[in-house]
């Protein structure tokens, strides 16, 4: 038996999933991904929230980087992989998709049960009185105020922004909030920032009531992502993954289909597709 199969018959047998999915669900939209086949990172790690709230000149680095970014990360559509698991959900398997991705691909595909563990990167949070903005809005008052740097084109990062080096932030003009002046903020969670507790608690009810875990393209390395699956492991629940490369989990898992999430899920898809 392949581990495809090992996996549809995984997944044949619980009927609840509590679905767990990363990175890799979304390189096949274009939106590359942080780590490398041994978990490692591929380049510069993201800004930190503390970077991001103490210093005006890495907002001014970020936000630069994000109005070249978006024209790319804002077009992107979801894949297989995204249109797989809506069809789950569809046919009553999923108990909750815990997405760390910001990209809102599950969503664009079809699928409603999802927790968004980090935030969307389509809208825009003022720090200070925490009126909401789209990102759309904002890419257009951003290039208003900074219309050279649409010139630009480099590399789309993982989250949303672009490989700009060797460039002079200084010039670039990052408005405040209209409301109170105060800072504005990707609405995600950035590294040294904590996830909201009420999200945390809402993610762990929905693992309460699933009687397995599937895991798709997530190293885990993050701690926000895994503890859940810690938990499972505990609880006794049975744990799948698909990913290409070493997981934290590795040593929990009742099954690992190691390759790409596109390929394994398409099939997925189509042995759905036959069932109807």
């Amino acid at each position: 038996m392949t581990p495809t199969e090992r996996l549809l018959g995984f997944i044949a047998r619980h009927q609840r999933l509590f679905v767990l999915t990363g990175a890799g669900c979304s390189t096949g939209s274009g939106i590359p991904d942080y780590r490398d086949a041994d978990g490692q990172w591929k380049r510069i790690q993201p800004v930190t929230y503390q970077a991001f709230i103490g210093d005006p000149a890495t907002r001014q680095r970020y936000w630069a980087r994000s109005l070249v970014g978006w024209r790319r990360f804002g077009l992107a559509q979801p894949n297989t992989t995204h249109h797989a698991l809506a069809k789950l959900e569809a046919h009553g398997r999923v108990e909750v998709l815990l997405t760390q991705n910001v990209d809102g691909l599950h969503q664009a595909a079809g699928s409603t049960r999802v927790i968004d563990l980090h935030g969307r990167l389509d809208l825009v949070r003022c720090m200070g009185c925490a009126q909401p903005l789209l990102r759309t809005v904002f890419q257009n008052e951003l290039v208003m105020l900074n219309p050279a740097w649409l010139g630009l084109d480099a590399q789309t990062a993982p989250d949303g922004d672009a490989h700009l080096e060797a460039v002079d932030f200084s010039s670039f003009t990052v408005p405040p909030c209209q409301y109170c002046g105060g800072v504005l903020k990707p609405d995600v969670v950035f590294f040294g920032e904590n996830v909201p507790k009420v999200i945390v608690q809402a993610a762990y009810q929905h693992l309460d009531q699933a009687d397995a875990v599937l895991i798709v393209g997530s190293s885990l390395m993050v701690y926000s992502g895994f503890r859940f699956v810690q938990a499972a492991a505990q609880a006794g629940k049975p744990l799948a993954a698909v990913n290409l490369g070493r997981t934290r989990a590795d040593s929990l898992l009742t099954l690992k289909v190691e390759q790409s999430c596109e390929v394994t899920l398409k099939l997925l898809l189509e042995c759905m597709q036959e069932e109807h």
